[in-house]
């Protein structure tokens, strides 16, 4: 279920984007894509990941461009969430 989750909102995301930044999908695309990563690694362990002191930074970038995507302003938000994104994973 969770692989599924994360690869369909790999592809909302993906849909998002070409479609000049449609921010309902942009936003089911991210939502679907965390809920995805809960199912595989389980809700404890993406907690811990998300929030550890290192990372605070990267987290913040990224929710910050969640919510900003969800107010509808997703050009802004996804820049937000790829500098998060980078942060998170480097």
């Amino acid at each position: 279920i969770g692989v599924g989750l994360v690869g369909f909102g790999l592809f909302f995301l993906l849909f998002g984007i070409l479609l000049y930044f449609d921010s309902v999908l942009l936003a089911f695309g991210n939502l679907l894509f965390l809920s995805g990563l809960v199912f595989i690694i389980g809700f404890r362990r993406t907690f811990t990941f998300f929030f550890q002191r290192p990372k605070l930074k990267g987290t913040s970038f990224f929710f910050g461009g969640l919510i900003v995507v969800l107010m509808r302003w997703p050009i802004l938000g996804m820049l937000l969430e790829a500098y998060g994104f980078i942060s998170l994973f480097k």
